[in-house]
């Protein structure tokens, strides 16, 4: 419905802009045309009053037409002297407009009914001379109106021609593009692979192409995305869950109760995986948000022995919760593997504040560091366990972070700065 919709908006809006131009364009030759009969009219009118002038002359004290020049005058031209008509035969319709531009001392034109009256002057000592011709308009404005009913009936056709035109062309371009759509559908759901791979665009279909591609890329991110999504899940929960059901086994095995701190110990952990794999998926950065970078360090830590130097007041431009999904999965791991000490610090770069979470473990294996925040990784001994999850919550809040081979645990977050550290 949509495509027939938007193939009906082309085609009347083409329809509409062809009416426009045929209707200037008609008009323009319409006017054009009246100016070229009228000027065509004007010059027959001189041409017959010129050609009436020059057999009129004066002798024996009266003005007087040479031999046989009566023949062409007839109704069509009048010769009047002193006021009065001396040859011609000027019909009722017209003898009143033909005696009112006798009278008159300057040539001149005028319209009567479907007819054009030219007066002219003719120089005679002391005579007053005038030459009237009548010109039939009749002829011109039939021409005129003949033309006007063709220019009407070839613009009909050129707007009935463009719209048939516009209707082809634009179905057969929607043609392609809803096959080029329905490839780029059935890809993306069974072989998230194929690409178009049109190269260089060189029209707005190869333009289309790379676009269904980049398409296309992302739905196959997206899906490998969820995977990654399943694998963290399980990496997360199936650690407690294992403590859990040991705790049961063992103490159905001695028949001893089960240890509720232990229990609790375990739920809490829980909790905190599915809290934090939560937050994860629905981590935005919203323009004005904002938190204290220490008061989420003391969230994140809860308690635990972690050893701080962070700046007394500094502001970054992320959530609380965020920062505190980000932090603690890095400390949980930083804890599990650190010898003695796990530690965080935080330095100003920029309009950045950079924060960084140490242990003195063994720390990653360099050979591995670009790849332990991936499901299912780990580096040196054991390191891997929640960081995919701080990955995700990163790249959903614009945070960057990165782990560091330097010898001992370090994991550097990158986080915006919602104002100057002090």
């Amino acid at each position: 419905m949509a495509v027939t919709g938007f193939r009906r908006g082309v085609v009347a809006l083409t329809v509409l802009i062809a009416t426009a131009v045929v209707a200037i364009l008609v008009v323009v030759s319409h006017v054009l045309l009246s100016r070229v009969t009228d000027a065509d009219a004007h010059d027959l009118a001189r041409t017959r009053a010129e050609a009436v002038a020059v057999n009129v002359t004066a002798a024996g004290g009266r003005v007087v037409l040479t031999e046989n020049s009566s023949e062409a005058l007839d109704e069509v031209a009048w010769v009047y002297a002193d006021g009065r008509l001396i040859d011609g035969n000027v019909p009722a319709s017209v003898v009143e407009r033909v005696e009112a531009l006798a009278r008159s001392r300057r040539s001149q034109t005028a319209a009567v009914d479907n007819y054009l009256l030219y007066a002219r002057q003719i120089p005679i000592d002391g005579h007053h001379v005038m030459v009237i011709v009548r010109v039939d308009l009749t002829p011109y404005e039939t021409s005129e109106q003949r033309s006007l009913t063709l220019s009407l009936i070839l613009g009909g056709l050129a707007i009935l021609l463009a719209g048939g035109v516009a209707h082809l062309v634009v179905r057969r371009a929607l043609r392609v593009v809803h096959e080029m759509a329905a490839l780029a559908d059935d890809w993306g759901h069974h072989e998230p692979g194929r690409r178009f791979n049109l190269g260089v665009p060189r029209d707005e279909f190869g333009e289309l192409g790379r676009t269904l591609d980049h398409l296309l890329e992302r739905v196959d991110n997206a899906l490998a995305d969820e995977r990654r999504l399943t694998d963290e899940i399980a990496h997360e929960l199936r650690t407690p869950l294992t403590a859990l059901r040991g705790e049961a086994q063992l103490a159905q095995l001695s028949g001893e109760p089960v240890a509720p701190e232990a229990v609790l110990s375990e739920v809490d952990r829980l909790d905190a995986a599915v809290t934090t794999i939560l937050r994860a998926a629905r981590a935005r950065t919203d323009d004005g948000t904002r938190c204290d970078l220490r008061s989420a360090a003391r969230q994140a830590i809860a308690g635990r022995t972690v050893e701080v130097a962070l700046p007394a007041k500094a502001e970054v431009a992320v959530a609380a919760d965020v920062a505190v999904s980000l932090l603690s999965p890095l400390l949980e791991n930083g804890l599990r593997h650190a010898r003695s000490r796990v530690w965080i610090t935080a330095r100003i770069q920029g309009e950045a504040i950079v924060v960084d979470v140490l242990d003195d473990g063994p720390g990653f294996d360099p050979a591995e560091v670009d790849r332990v925040f991936e499901a299912g990784v780990t580096g040196g001994s054991g390191y891997g366990l929640g960081l995919p999850v701080v990955r995700r919550i990163a790249a959903s809040a614009g945070v960057e972070v990165r782990a560091i081979a330097d010898g001992c645990g370090h994991v550097e977050v990158t986080l915006p700065a919602a104002c100057a550290a002090t």
